[in-house]
């Protein structure tokens, strides 16, 4: 299986893990070595593993936290580490997300998540609407 593979199929399991409400599974995606940040909509940034995993608890176990599935997933690979930026899809709109992974101990394992609005189409330029140019 080829490194960008792989990584993609580490980001599929975070959101499996999250739409299964699996803990142990989102648990075991995060790093535990290196340092950790999450940033969910319209959060503070989390950052270290204690208080990333422990916004993912409360997550996980309230009734009320949207279904939510991932699409639209492009990996860039950065020797031992990936980012992945993707659509995560819920009845409520869509998010777009950023997921930053780095190889450990022989895998990939989350060690950023940042997710927030975006625009509800592909972006199919780097040009604004206006005719200027981003960045």
């Amino acid at each position: 299986m080829s490194d960008e593979q792989a990584v993609l199929d580490t980001n599929q399991a975070f959101y499996t893990a999250f739409a299964a409400r699996d803990m142990a599974a989102m648990e075991r995606i995060w790093a535990h070595e290196a340092r950790v940040c999450c940033i969910h909509p319209g959060w503070a940034p989390l950052i270290g593993r204690a208080p990333v995993i422990e916004s993912w608890a409360a997550i996980l176990s309230d009734a009320g936290a949207p279904e939510i599935s991932c699409g639209d997933s492009n990996a860039i690979l950065l020797g031992q580490s990936a980012l992945v930026v993707c659509r995560e899809y819920m009845p409520q709109g869509q998010l777009l997300a950023s997921n930053l992974f780095v190889v450990e101990n022989g895998g990939w394992h989350l060690v950023h998540h940042h997710a927030g609005p975006g625009p509800q189409l592909a972006v199919a330029s780097a040009t604004r609407p206006d005719g200027g140019t981003l960045h």
